[in-house]
């Protein structure tokens, strides 16, 4: 049972200091958007389908090595960060994690050396895409490091400036590999390597990480808290990839490179920029609940807070691009031959919302270490995704995938918001619900008569900006209206 401390000053220090990171946090989280924004046209333009496809699956067999082998490290460096500089001892944690990571990528290497044709078999990819993506591996498991320690050490300005260099760097080398040299997907990621090769020197710097670094003796003490919390969340993440990224095995198999390229339209559409302006709540906010947590602080009210304050951001725009879903993939210059994933859209924004949402719910297992109970569900919700994948996708195509990527996030926040810890489960953020609902129902009727057909919402961006001021204008309204102003 937690035994929390009352101090309120310690609490409003800290809710400050997350408004004013998320400040500090938004311009890369807005222009990693707009990056990602940008890479949909310009790839979609230069690339054919098949090249997109593969270059998706080589991004989706990236991520599953980083999960098992590095950004379980990088977590547990962002977890127990305030603990073990409150205990003095950094340089023996930092310089532990460091070797972990060493030893995890050396076993990545010889063990894809002896299952090589089993890995390729599995992914479909060809050797020299395999090996390519191998070798990326090294700098993005640094970056994926230092840039914990960043959000450790609650530097949002370092990490803005250098996820920003990270982002347009890459695009550009990768439009220079293509149009010159003509590498295909290659291009793609031999652009990533380079620059984040240059983004991990810069992070060093930023991060002061030789200071800290020292020749560890690799105590029991140091290392099982990082073991004990840090692989059952690889195991979750592996799931969570089971989730999100296993559908694009699936489709290759099933269908073919093609089909592979509009599930990674669709997810770049949708994911990849949602994702990256829903997490500008959890960036800031999370180390800061660490340390409140650390102090024996009760979050929840706090957690429960920011939980309405993303549902009042992200419904309404999930929403609008769910009801236009051609509209966004022409907004965003995609070329015609991707069309197809718009039929994607509508499924992929509300699953990206239910796992944004998870974000809050399982924060509770990771402030009590019990990444396991994290493992369970997302496995849970890994298998139904794969199981509803291989079913639907013969019998439905493309949908069949947006149904099955839908279904399995919803399932595993259902199943994080049910399984609650004591004095730790998430606080519902009811009056945000009302008001939120409440806000809806007018909305509906904007929709409902801009649709008939008066000329001046002709254009689909001028509908889908309409909808968005009309629901922010009555969920305003509402909330004036409901809610008494010192409890607002």
């Amino acid at each position: 049972m937690v035994e929390y401390i009352k101090n309120q000053e310690e609490e409003d220090n800290q809710l400050r200091g997350i408004f004013k990171d998320m400040l500090k946090y938004s311009p890369s989280k807005l222009i990693g958007m707009i990056g990602n924004a940008i890479v949909i046209p310009v790839y979609t333009n230069l690339l054919l389908p098949e090249q997109y496809g593969l270059y998706s699956l080589s991004i989706a067999f990236l991520s599953f090595l980083c999960i098992i082998f590095s950004d379980w490290v990088g977590l547990s460096g962002l977890r127990f960060f305030r603990k073990a500089q409150l205990a003095d001892d950094l340089s023996e944690y930092l310089s532990t994690l460091i070797v972990i990571l060493t030893v995890n990528i050396c076993t990545m290497f010889t063990l894809c050396a002896i299952f090589q044709s089993n890995a390729i078999e599995f992914f479909k990819v060809k050797p020299i895409y395999f090996w390519a993506v191998l070798f990326l591996i090294i700098p993005v498991a640094i970056r994926a490091l230092l840039f914990q320690l960043l959000r450790a050490q609650i530097k949002p300005i370092a990490y803005t400036c250098s996820t920003i260099f990270n982002q347009f760097l890459t695009i550009g080398l990768s439009i220079l590999f293509i149009t010159k040299f003509h590498f295909g997907a290659m291009s793609l990621l031999l652009a990533m390597g380079i620059s984040i090769s240059f983004t991990d020197l810069i992070l060093m710097v930023q991060s002061n990480i030789f200071k800290f670094f020292k020749k560890p003796k690799l105590s029991w003490g140091v290392l099982f808290p990082i073991i004990l919390y840090g692989i059952p969340l690889s195991a979750s993440s592996l799931s969570g990839w089971i989730i999100n990224h296993s559908n694009k095995v699936v489709m290759n198999s099933i269908k073919g490179f093609t089909d592979v390229a509009f599930v990674g339209v669709a997810y770049g559409a949708t994911m990849s920029i949602l994702m990256t302006i829903f997490s500008i709540f959890t960036v800031a906010a999370i180390p800061r609940i660490y340390r409140m947590y650390e102090a024996k602080i009760d979050v929840r009210p706090i957690v429960g807070r920011f939980t309405g304050y993303f549902l009042v951001a992200a419904l309404p725009i999930v929403t609008v691009m769910a009801l236009y879903p051609q509209d966004v993939l022409i907004l965003l210059n995609t070329n015609t031959k991707f069309m197809n994933a718009s039929i994607l859209v509508p499924y992929f924004v509300f699953g990206t919302m239910f796992l944004a949402l998870t974000d809050y719910t399982t924060l509770q297992y990771h402030l009590a270490n019990k990444t396991w109970i994290t493992f369970i569900i997302k496995l849970l919700s890994g298998i139904s995704n794969v199981l509803l994948t291989l079913y639907l996708v013969p019998k439905f195509g493309l949908q069949g995938v947006g149904i099955a990527m839908l279904t399995s996030n919803f399932i595993f926040y259902i199943l994080s918001s049910i399984i609650r810890l004591p004095n730790l489960g998430l606080i519902i953020p009811g009056r945000h619900l009302l008001v939120i609902a409440l806000a809806f129902l007018p909305s509906y009727a904007v929709y409902k008569i801009i649709n008939i057909g008066c000329g001046v919402f002709s254009h689909s961006w001028v509908q889908m900006v309409t909808l968005l001021i009309a629901y922010y204008s009555f969920y305003l309204i509402v909330k004036k209206i409901f809610v008494k102003p010192k409890n607002a």
